[in-house]
């Protein structure tokens, strides 16, 4: 699957194909009914493509959906026939293996790190209860799976065999004369096995075209006997001796230097060995002139002109980016190997001043088959902030730029502890065009940087984290900026952050991005408004509001968070408090409109619940009213959009607040105010959330008065026209917003 994943053209829109496989593959539940031992069962007869049956039963095992249930599907062979049969790292058992994949004619099975309790033997005796697979069956992966505990399995009766890969499987030396005794076998993968002695292959020494050897932990053969060995196999055309623990064997240096051994080679890698010049390997490579490949990542040789990788010869190596990129593409699946590239492509990608999907594509299929590798994650954190830092990331394609977020996410939650792994992280998600334009859980986001937030006081990276924060919250549905907030952890933080800046007197960035977050999560969810409250919040934002009196972006702020704070109707008796309303009535007269306008709101929720909710003096409240109607009609047009809302219905009644015109105007004036700078967003929503007929009662009211009905006509008026020209409003979301604002990077003013 590696090669379809690096092939993907990343700029251009999934292929339909795939996005129906997609569909279906997540939503099978829909289009099957379930047999009474849970399995599924397609519920129409569907004649799936061949190609396309495999391809779906792929897709289910790389997104961790195939298991004993959805496996089920397979089990028609007329109409979901498979060829090519793909379950990496499924959850399966024995059972539904042999149930569901053994009836079918396989010409492959990939079952590469499939769950402990599907092992090896299961999987031969399931391929040999068919006699047609044990004739038909070319390829078999068997990468990482566990062995039977009781006898050895037998790979004898598999007589059509081809290839097999046995790659980190405990598979000892009488096995192995098993498996060199299959008549057709041409390729085979022994690394990390626990072979001692590779006698038996000489069984194959006619035939066997690639024999893969990396990292053979617990070979007892001496230089001279493997030599002998691997030398009588006349047809051998790829060998691979690779080893990335750095044993000091010098098999690979007497290789070299042997005329005439293994004359049909053209691909050899001895990555990982000592003693490895670029003479010999020259020397090597022009006694054979076929030679396409070379492996010598971490030797020491690569780094001459003749073998840079620039040519038809390709070379994994360290020596420059050709190489370096080959490395992690042969390599994806070599830990050690995929960590040592990913250290020297960092060193590269410090100077890059063009975006290279073509690299990060690399990096990215490193980290998905590595996620609990810490070294990997480390190396791989680090390149994918070099590669999409700053303008980078505007010149990668988003769908890529999604696939890097969510593994950047899967490593922050794999080493919570790890503190440079997360600053990695972090850095690489402080980005403009990540945070707003790509494609990922920003809910799952969210909470792992506040909890990053809550753990460490790194002032450099609490500031990028806050930034995350309330750019994220302003991006979730209402629904998860209430379950965010409503952790009384991430509000006691904020408040913490708020704090420590008051009392310092600091403006800077981290404050205004923690007022903006708090902000978001205290919209539409009463709990966590209730959470502010108790923890003090109204009097550390009455200290913010003295501490910083000419601050007006601060100012605007705070008032949006308590505008939110006063829509809940039963925290009012917590703001009837005379100290903050002349803070309040102060603000009001403020000559900045975005400050003023928040002010106002907040007065018009306190005042909308009539003069029985009122706890204070009513000529108090009256005078309140006075000041709010005349402060409201002074406010000149706005050059810009002052706040971003996601739905109008926290206005509507106070649309309804006939005896106090003043509360009525501001809430008319906002809503005039966001459709006359942003009519196709804010006409349609107005319309699909009822607010046409809201605002003809208000017109039509005869107790409505003349300046609340003004901007009435007005709106009114804006919706006619849009109305006309779009025609059906479009539905959106419930909550409203503070402007977006972009992160502040660490090489950025506030």
């Amino acid at each position: 699957m590696a090669y379809n994943f690096l092939n993907t053209d990343e700029s251009s829109p999934a292929s339909l194909t795939d996005l129906c496989l997609t569909y279906v593959s997540q939503n099978l539940e829909c289009f099957c009914v379930k047999h009474p031992d849970g399995s599924f069962c397609l519920r129409e007869a569907v004649l799936f493509p061949q190609e396309l049956a495999d391809q779906l039963l792929a897709k289910m095992a790389i997104e961790g959906l195939l298991n004993d249930s959805t496996v089920g599907v397979f089990r028609n062979c007329e109409y979901l026939r498979l060829r090519r049969a793909c379950i990496r790292t499924a959850r399966i058992s024995a059972e539904a293996f042999q149930r569901a994949l053994c009836p079918h004619r396989l010409l492959e099975l990939d079952a590469a790190r499939v769950n402990a309790d599907l092992t090896i033997a299961d999987i031969l005796q399931g391929l040999t209860i068919n006699k047609h697979c044990q004739e038909s069956l070319q390829r078999l992966v068997l990468t990482g799976l566990t062995m039977s505990s009781l006898d050895e399995p037998s790979f004898s009766s598999l007589q059509g065999l081809r290839s097999l890969s046995l790659a980190n499987v405990e598979f000892y030396d009488y096995g192995l004369a098993d498996v060199c005794s299959l008549p057709r076998l041409e390729s085979l993968d022994l690394s990390n096995t626990s072979v001692t002695n590779l006698s038996p292959l000489l069984g194959l020494r006619e035939r066997l075209r690639s024999l893969t050897l990396h990292q053979l932990k617990r070979l007892e053969m001496s230089t001279a006997q493997l030599l002998g060995v691997i030398g009588q196999l006349d047809v051998l055309q790829h060998l691979d001796i690779s080893d990335d623990k750095q044993f000091t064997s010098d098999v690979a240096r007497q290789l070299l230097g042997q005329p005439g051994i293994l004359p049909a080679l053209i691909s050899l890698d001895v990555s990982g060995r000592k003693q490895v010049t670029d003479a010999a390997v020259k020397a090597f490579v022009e006694e054979r002139p076929g030679m396409t490949f070379v492996g010598l990542l971490a030797t020491d040789a690569g780094f001459s002109d003749f073998l840079s990788g620039e040519g038809n010869l390709k070379v994994t190596g360290e020596a420059n980016e050709t190489q370096i990129c080959e490395a992690l593409r042969r390599y994806s699946e070599r830990e050690g190997f995929v960590r040592e590239a990913l250290y020297h492509l960092f060193s590269l990608t410090h100077v890059m001043e063009k975006p290279r999907p073509d690299i990060l594509k690399l990096v990215v299929w490193g980290m998905k088959n590595h996620p609990a590798t810490l070294n990997v994650q480390l190396a791989a954190s680090a390149c994918v902030f070099n590669l999409t830092k700053q303008d980078l990331a505007a010149g990668m394609p988003v769908r890529l730029l999604g696939t890097v977020t969510q593994l950047l996410l899967e490593a922050m939650r794999t080493f919570p502890n790890h503190q440079q792994l997360q600053k990695n992280c972090l850095l690489s998600l402080c980005s403009d065009r990540i945070l707003q334009e790509v494609p990922f859980n920003r809910f799952e986001a969210a909470k792992l940087v506040m909890q990053w937030l809550c753990n460490h006081e790194d002032q450099n990276m609490q500031r990028m984290a806050v930034a995350i924060i309330s750019i994220l919250a302003a991006k979730l549905s209402t629904e998860q900026t209430a379950q965010l907030g409503a952790e009384l952890f991430i509000v006691k933080q904020l408040l913490h952050i708020v704090r420590q800046k008051a009392t310092q007197g600091v403006v800077d960035a981290t404050l205004k991005f923690t007022l903006s977050a708090l902000w978001n999560l205290t919209d539409e969810s009463p709990t966590t408004c209730r959470h502010f409250i108790e923890n003090q919040g109204l009097d550390l934002f009455i200290k913010v509001l003295e501490s910083f009196p000419s601050e007006s972006s601060i100012q605007q702020k705070v008032l949006g968070l308590l505008n939110n704070i006063a829509e809940v109707g039963e925290l009012h008796g917590e703001l009837m408090v005379q100290d903050f309303l002349d803070h309040i009535r102060s603000l009001l007269h403020s000559p900045e409109v975005e400050v003023s306008y928040f002010a106002a709101g907040i007065l018009a929720h306190l005042t909308s619940r009539g003069e029985d909710a009122w706890t204070l003096s009513l000529r108090l409240r009256s005078s309140l009213l006075e000041q709010l109607h005349s402060a409201i009609l002074k406010w000149p047009p706005p050059e810009c959009e002052m706040v971003a809302y996601r739905s109008f219905n926290p206005f509507f009644p106070l649309l309804e607040c006939f005896h106090t015109p003043g509360v009525q105007l501001w809430a008319a004036w906002a809503m005039q105010h966001v459709c006359s700078k942003n009519a196709p967003r804010y006409c349609s929503m107005l319309l699909e959330e009822g607010g046409l007929q809201q605002l003809e009662q208000v017109q039509t009211h005869p107790q409505t008065h003349g300046d609340v009905k003004r901007l009435a006509d007005s709106i009114l008026e804006s919706l006619e026209r849009h109305r006309a020209r779009t025609g059906q409003p479009v539905l959106t979301h419930t909550c409203r917003r503070p402007p977006p604002q972009p992160p502040h990077k660490e090489n950025e003013a506030p």
